[in-house]
């Protein structure tokens, strides 16, 4: 399954993006699946995932301001970041969490103080 993150752009601290992800096939492969992000010269983090049935977890820099969801029948990944601050700039990809297609290209968020 290919997975190509998009909606990723420049906006203002306090600001708001919604980042879709669509997968070529179904992303029932993908129990669970996340939402990671990567700032230049640091790892890729999980920072969101999903169960299958809906259950989340919110890594502790982006809770109460990101919420995550997907929609199975259409295949895509959500990610609905609000409040952004600037250390929320990165480039942001989606994956399964314990089974993983290869990376995408991922998408730029930059958000200007």
């Amino acid at each position: 399954v290919q997975l190509q993150a998009s909606g990723g752009g420049l906006v203002q601290a306090g600001g708001s993006l919604r980042l879709s992800c669509a997968a070529s096939g179904s992303i029932f492969s993908f129990n669970v699946m996340g939402w990671y992000r990567q700032a230049p010269g640091k790892q890729r983090d999980v920072i969101a995932t999903i169960s299958s049935r809906g259950n989340t977890y919110y890594a502790d820099p982006v809770k109460g301001r990101f919420t995550i969801s997907r929609d199975n029948a259409k295949n895509t990944l959500y990610l609905q970041m609000n409040s952004l601050k600037p250390e929320d700039t990165a480039v942001y990809y989606c994956n399964g969490i314990a089974t993983r297609s290869p990376w995408g290209q991922g998408t730029q968020v930059t958000v200007s103080s």
